[in-house]
This record gives C-alpha cells, sequence and structure tokens, in this order.
C-alpha cells in the first residue's frame, strides 16, 4: 500500500502546483522508488480510478494548508492591528492615570487650602467671638462704673452740704468741668480747705488758753485731744467762776 502512494504521488508532480509538492515534501512522501515508473500524460490522460480518491484528498490537504495560511496571514494582520490598538489604550491609560494623578494632586490642594481657609474661618469666628466678649465686659464694666461714679457723686454732695451747714460758706466755681464729680470734688477742697484753716486758727487759739484753765496738766499734741479738754461734760466756765 506504501508502494501505490509513492507511485501516486510520483505521477501526480506533473500536474499540481509547487505549494503542493511542498505540501507532500512535508508529509515525507517525496521520495519515489526507482523500480515504479508510469506512462507519460499524452499516453495516459486519466489517472486509474483507485488513484482519484487520494488525489482529491491530498488536494484538499493543500488546500487546507492554503486555507490556513491565508487565514494565518489574516489572523497576524488583526493581531497586529490589535497590538497597535492595545499600545493606544496603553498609551490612554497611561494619559488617563496621568490624568488621575493630577486630579487628586489638585484635590489634595484644593481641600488644603479648603482646610487652611476653614482655619482661618474658624480663627475669624473665635477672634469675633472675644471681641464681642471683650465689648460686652467692656459695657458691663462702664456701667459698673457710672454706678460707682454716682455713688462717690452722692457721698460727695451730702458732705458738701454738711460743711456748708457748718461753716455756712458758699463757693462757686470759676471754670466748671461740666463733670459733675469734678465739680463736687472741686466744692469738697473748697470746704477741706476752709475747715483746714479755721482748725488752724482753733488750735492756735486754744494753745493760748490752756496754760490758764488747765495750769498743771500737760497741753495734748493733737488738736481733738485739745478741743476735748475745752469741751468737758461739765461747764467749764462755772468750774472757773466757782474757783475764783
Amino acid at each position: 500500500m506504501a508502494a501505490v502512494d509513492l507511485g501516486t504521488a510520483e505521477w501526480e508532480r506533473s500536474k499540481i502546483s509547487t505549494q503542493d509538492i511542498n505540501l507532500l515534501k512535508k508529509l515525507g512522501i517525496s521520495k519515489k522508488p526507482k523500480a515504479l515508473s508510469f506512462p507519460s500524460e499524452e499516453s495516459y490522460p486519466t489517472p486509474p480510478m483507485g488513484y482519484r480518491p487520494m488525489i482529491k484528498e491530498l488536494v484538499r490537504i493543500g488546500a487546507q494548508f492554503i486555507g490556513y495560511r491565508e487565514y494565518a496571514s489574516k489572523t497576524e494582520e488583526k493581531l497586529a492591528e490589535a497590538n497597535k490598538l492595545v499600545d493606544a489604550l496603553a498609551q490612554k491609560l497611561e494619559q488617563s492615570e496621568m490624568a488621575r494623578k493630577k486630579d487628586e494632586l489638585d484635590a489634595s490642594q484644593a481641600k488644603a487650602e479648603a482646610d487652611k481657609a476653614k482655619a482661618k474661618a474658624a480663627g475669624v469666628e473665635d477672634l469675633q467671638k472675644r471681641l464681642e466678649d471683650a465689648e460686652t465686659a467692656l459695657n458691663e464694666h462702664k456701667a459698673a462704673q457710672a454706678t460707682r461714679e454716682k455713688g462717690i457723686l452722692k457721698r460727695l454732695n451730702t458732705q458738701n452740704r454738711r460743711f456748708l451747714g457748718q461753716t455756712n460758706q458758699e463757693f462757686d466755681l470759676e471754670n466748671p468741668s461740666n463733670d459733675p464729680l469734678l465739680d463736687a470734688l472741686s466744692y469738697l477742697e473748697f470746704h477741706g480747705t476752709e475747715v483746714r484753716e479755721g482748725m488752724e486758727h482753733a488750735d492756735a487759739g486754744l494753745s493760748r488758753l490752756f496754760p490758764y484753765f488747765f495750769p498743771k496738766k500737760e497741753e495734748p499734741k493733737t488738736f481733738l485731744a485739745l478741743a476735748k479738754d475745752f469741751n468737758p461734760p461739765e461747764d467749764l466756765g462755772l468750774k472757773m467762776r466757782q474757783r475764783t
């Protein structure tokens, strides 16, 4: 059977193409036995009936090989196009990744700026609250100061009225300050000066009279003690008259 296949292949070499011959060589049937020979095409144009299926099979195999080669060629072209598409997609992916990183960096910077602005806003809000608290405290202090000044003014006016009742001396301010508290203090200074001068004169007079009324007693050092000696519970004048 192997001799028949080799003879058939040898006879068919003059009819099939070069691609078919190469296919036969790859299949390992390119050698021919020396003892076999076949008639030429002119003497025997039509091959025997037993050879026809084998030739058709070889032609079918050759046609499949040619089809596979064309398919492989087209596949290579598609593969090249796919590689180009993959390269383009990879480039786009790289660009997209770079854009994503840039967006992340921008978002991070924007968040940092937002946090910084938020911190500044919180600082401004805290400063504004502190300012409002300070303003409230200042108003409260002003109110307390006004109440305190009102009480001081009342006390000064009371003392001025008392001095006026004792000395019967009234004063007028040449240059009023239009400040009730300062004006009341000025009146008190006038009354104080008047009282101080009166006390100095009284002290001088009582010091001269003291040896006559109290010859065996040492004169007190303070005016108040000296004045009390001249104002005992009993009548000093009556006592002196009884002695004389």
